[in-house]
């Protein structure tokens, strides 16, 4: 059943997730809301929506809210910002949450949302823009089964791939492990190729091998090319891949584990950053790992 659906946060994902609902799945985009007036100014005219001025009018607009944003700080402001936020008018309305965010700051939402009459799922996300415009993300979901069944529909038009993992909180915990374990392969392949480059080894024939062992990974496939001819075009940048392996080290923390070679690599996306160069992609950790780059000068 097509329902009224409205955006905040049009960035990359959130524009072509936008556009997939209204352009190949019939339902009605109505409103949309980034802080990037001009970026969401420009969506809005493509898809006939409205660009609001205020979190309200996003609510007002639409039966269905989708947000698409960047950390903790900025969850928190959208939907308890004083004097305009998303949950005002909220009673009857659904919210499904699509962003890397600590799991209290989505069971923060959560009981906020309940509280005002509204439904909230979480919605974590682990694919590519290019999967968000097809229908193709792959969405790991967190909420009441009740809710998340009678949202299915919406969620299966925006996913190739759905996986409920339990109640609020636990989406977010297992999207923190998926990209606390991306990343370490990402900083651990930058440091093998790095180190084959110092030896004059072929890095071609690195990677066939490396694709052929116990050496071989999905970043593999998505970052060696990238990272030996230094294109470090972003598509998860290198400051989000900071801010993801923190929020696995504070579930460690809590948990009381130690996790080392997530520190590591937190450490290594956090030089980048605090660097300068967080905008790359997280293949730009090898910057900082082959010889005559950034980090070995």
């Amino acid at each position: 059943m097509s329902q009224k659906v409205a955006f905040v946060g049009v960035g990359r994902m959130g524009a072509n997730m936008a556009r997939r609902l209204q352009l190949d799945c019939g339902h009605d985009v109505t409103a949309v809301y980034d802080i990037n007036k001009e970026a969401a100014g420009e969506l809005a005219a493509e898809l006939g929506a409205k660009s609001c001025e205020k979190l309200s009018e996003v609510t007002a607009a639409a039966d269905v809210i989708i947000t698409v944003i960047t950390n903790d700080a900025a969850m928190r402001a959208i939907f308890f910002g004083e004097g305009d936020n998303l949950l005002q008018g909220a009673g009857g309305k659904a919210f499904i949450n699509c962003a890397t965010l600590s799991p209290d700051a989505h069971k923060e939402v959560y009981e906020a949302g309940k509280a005002a009459g509204a439904e909230v799922l979480e919605g974590a996300m682990a694919s590519s823009i290019s999967h968000a415009r097809e229908g193709k993300l792959y969405l790991m979901i967190g909420g009441d089964e009740a809710v998340f069944n009678k949202h299915k529909g919406i969620l299966d038009d925006l996913s190739l791939n759905l996986r409920l993992c339990g109640v609020i909180g636990k989406a977010a915990e297992t999207k923190a492990l998926v990209n606390m374990v991306m990343n370490i392969n990402t900083a651990g392949l930058a440091e093998g190729l790095g180190l084959a480059s110092a030896l004059g080894l072929d890095l071609k024939m690195i990677c066939e091998v490396f694709s052929q062992t116990g050496a071989n990974s999905r970043v593999l496939e998505t970052d060696s090319e990238d990272m030996i001819a230094r294109e470090h075009d972003c598509w998860f940048s290198a400051e989000h891949a900071a801010k993801d392996s923190g929020i696995a080290a504070d579930l460690a923390k809590k948990a009381g584990l130690n996790l080392p070679v997530n520190e590591a690599t937190k450490a290594q996306y956090d030089r980048l950053t605090a660097e300068g160069l967080g905008g790359l992609d997280k293949s730009g950790i090898a910057e900082l790992t082959f010889p005559g780059r950034h980090g070995n000068a």
